[in-house]
């Protein structure tokens, strides 16, 4: 009984450690395209504020 115990058991760790490497991989995947889009967001924040100031100031 206690033999049969620890091979499921050892099935359940396997296969849940394979499911946790893809779920790992597409968080990363995901982090970084936001982390990409926040930047180019950024950038068009940065330059429409500065266009905005220098037009406001001539």
């Amino acid at each position: 009984m206690k033999k049969i115990f620890t091979q499921v058991l050892l099935a359940s760790v396997i296969l849940l450690s394979t499911g946790c490497s893809g779920t790992w991989h597409g968080v990363k995947s995901d982090s970084n395209e936001a982390w990409d889009k926040t930047k180019e967001g950024s950038k068009k924040v940065w330059n429409s504020t500065k266009e905005g100031i220098h037009k406001a100031t001539e």
